[in-house]
């Protein structure tokens, strides 16, 4: 028997726990996208239950259904356009009253909707009991207590969704919001001339648009109405706003905070005096003017000599494994072409960054344990006083945290900044931030040239080094070229919660499954084009006769294609310390940065002789010194960013500023990269 289908969207505020109810359902059977037209993510899975096939979407997470951004924006068309047999509306059941702006919102599209009172176990010690019959009532909706981290009451929110989505009630007739015989006046009359027949009235309701005519919505104005509706529109609400002496959209505001506050009044009982939780007690440490930055710096640092501590043994066996491989096919497949394609290109290349795999499950494994406890928050507010400093706010610093995973979500995720050139200037700078990318890079330098005890304080260093770099140039920007005043900060500060397992492998799979299908298809094309352009042309027989075994390998390296580009710009890299071979590596980087390594694993292994050859970390120690390899992770850090980057930059602004970017940030790292390497060699720093 086939099962029943049913569409559920999952909405929510950010922080209620809606992504944790939407993981509980859904496990790793998700499938990650964006939304048509924008750079919004959207999340979609599928949960089995009963005789009912559950096809569930995250939607963004917002504080209301206005048009201030696209994520709401998003979220509200999916509602209204998409029409899902039932919305489950997550409510952070602590900060009940505060989380029912949105309720209200999805309430008036008149759409089947469910409660999910969430973190109900908080709530309770917080002295909160709710009278489940009465909110029911006045939102007509079911409502269901549940605690998403435990997974408590989520099979009680799915037999909810079933019965709303086969017993909707009358919803037309459900407890409307009353905005008062003045407004509701002027609803009734812009919704008679608004026309039934037209498409927008179809699928939004003539009522709900006549309320966003009111509010002054920009996403409803720019839609097609004809010039009796604007002109009545814009007559209602300058009527309104000479009654009430404030814009229409402000009082219909406090209406709806009106209705919820009576809701609160008479559905909701605090039995105990609000005290400090933990949370508070936590905060008077980790927000500490004082002490905050340096506790969160000293947690980075943690997470990168774990990254060390654990990642090195779990490398050493993946190399040693790929070692094995190697050598196995050595010995089947005889000298020749095919033979250096697999061994020297694809092995040499695509394998060596595979062999990072551990260092980026750790690193995103902790990352994640940081955000899921609600500390990211913290250090968003513990970077507010910097940012106003360099005209931005701490909100700027969401996006720079995920750019520790990667460039591109951090440029959508600029979308939270209201002010356009705020917004700018926070794309500009987030290359600076070491992306996941980077970190292969950086593990293959690092080991190579510092000793076990430095290796986490420079990689350490090399974040901090982006992070400071990007305020720099982040103040030079917002006082030259992008001039202008900074929003006011305003942030949800989560309680602290101990992460769940599900959650936490969820996005360390998710995101390492992206890096390792990015080794399997992007990386090993270009390995497999940079094998072929490192071994092509060969020179002529004559010309390598009566050289070592050593220096026709040399020789074959410098007339291939990739020796002629890396020899020609040999010169102009030389002032950073960088010889052809580093050359070449830092070029295939522009289309991915862990090419880099993919390149220096095949220039390394193309025509070697030696079948005990080193791992690629020792014949760097042994072709280069630690002055060169800091420069290395230097210029990587600061240079171009990968063409994913420039695409998204381009796209989220515009030709000019993706080209600046990737022209600025090459010439700047050029410049540091330079200074660094002569006054090092002046000092005999590293050398």
């Amino acid at each position: 028997m086939q099962n029943k289908k049913l569409t559920v969207a999952i909405a929510g505020n950010p922080n209620s726990g809606k992504t944790t109810i939407f993981n509980a359902f859904t496990g790793a059977k998700q499938n990650v996208g964006n939304y048509p037209g924008v750079t919004v993510e959207k999340k979609e899975g599928t949960k089995i239950y009963k005789d009912y096939q559950v096809n569930l979407v995250d939607l963004p997470g917002t504080y209301s259904l206005a048009a201030n951004s696209v994520e709401e924006v998003v979220a509200r068309d999916y509602l209204i356009l998409e029409k899902p047999d039932v919305v489950i509306n997550v409510i952070d059941s602590g900060n009940f009253e505060r989380n029912l702006y949105l309720t209200t919102q999805i309430m008036e599209l008149n759409v089947p909707m469910v409660l999910a009172l969430n973190m109900a176990d908080i709530a309770e010690k917080q002295g909160f009991t709710f009278d489940i019959a009465k909110i029911s009532k006045f939102f007509n909706a079911n409502v269901v207590l549940t605690i998403g981290s435990k997974g408590s009451g989520l099979n009680e929110l799915l037999d909810a969704v079933i019965d709303k989505a086969n017993n909707p009630g009358n919803i037309d007739s459900a407890n409307l919001i009353n905005y008062g015989d003045d407004i509701e006046k002027e609803l009734d009359k812009l919704s008679s001339v608004v026309n039934k027949d037209h498409t927008l009235a179809q699928k939004y309701g003539r009522r709900w648009i006549a309320l966003k005519l009111l509010e002054h919505d920009e996403d409803i104005l720019s839609k097609e109405h004809n010039i009796e509706v604007l002109e009545a529109a814009h007559e209602s609400a300058s009527k309104l706003d000479k009654l009430f002496g404030d814009r229409p959209d402000v009082v219909i505001a406090e209406k709806r905070y009106g209705f919820i506050s009576g809701v609160h009044e008479q559905a909701v009982k605090h039995t105990a005096q609000r005290h400090h939780d933990i949370s508070d007690t936590i905060d008077t440490f980790l927000l500490n003017r004082a002490i905050g930055l340096p506790i969160f710096f000293l947690m980075m640092y943690l997470v990168f000599k774990l990254v060390f501590w654990a990642g090195d043994p779990l490398m050493g066996l993946i190399e040693s494994g790929f070692g094995i491989l190697s050598t196995g096919i050595s010995n089947i497949i005889p000298d020749g072409h095919l033979k250096s394609l697999i061994v020297d290109g694809i092995i040499g290349g695509v394998g060596g960054v595979i062999v990072f795999l551990p260092n980026i499950v750790l690193l995103f494994l902790a990352i994640s344990m940081l955000e899921d406890s609600g500390y990211m928050a913290r250090a968003a507010f513990l970077m507010d006083r910097i940012m106003k400093k360099i005209g931005l706010h701490g909100r700027s610093f969401i996006p720079m945290v995920i750019g520790f995973g990667c460039t591109v979500p951090a440029i959508m995720g600029t979308r939270i900044l209201e002010d356009k050139k705020s917004r700018f200037a926070t794309i500009l700078i987030l290359p600076l931030m070491s992306c996941g990318a980077r970190l292969p890079i950086y593990s293959l330098i690092i080991p190579a040239f510092f000793p076990v005890q430095w290796r986490g304080f420079v990689m350490w260093l090399m974040y901090v080094i982006g992070i400071i770099l990007a305020v720099i140039l982040a103040a030079i920007l917002r006082r030259t070229i992008l001039k202008g005043q900074s929003g006011i900060f305003l942030m949800e500060l989560p309680p602290y919660r101990m992460p769940t397992l599900r959650g936490l492998s969820i996005h360390v799979s998710n995101r390492s499954w992206l890096y390792l299908k990015k080794a399997g298809t992007v990386i090993l094309w270009i390995s497999i084009a940079l094998w072929a352009a490192t071994v092509y042309p060969k020179p002529s027989a004559e010309s390598l006769e009566g050289l070592t075994a050593e220096q026709v390998q040399q020789a074959e390296l410098e007339y291939s294609i990739v020796g002629r580009i890396g020899k020609t710009m040999e010169p102009v890299i030389k002032p950073m310390g960088f010889d052809y071979k580093i050359g070449t590596a830092l070029l295939g980087a522009l289309a991915a940065k862990e090419v880099f390594v993919a390149q220096m694993g095949i220039v390394f292994s193309v025509g070697e002789t030696d079948e005990e050859s080193d791992t690629l970390r020792d014949k760097l120690k042994n072709n280069y010194n630690p002055l060169q390899g800091f420069c290395i992770m230097l210029f990587c850090l600061i240079s171009a960013p990968c063409m994913a980057t420039l695409a998204v930059c381009r796209r989220e602004t515009n030709w000019k500023w993706a080209i600046f970017q990737f022209v600025g940030l090459t010439v700047i790292a050029f410049g540091l990269t330079t200074l660094v390497f002569q006054v090092g060699t002046a000092l005999n720093i590293g050398t």
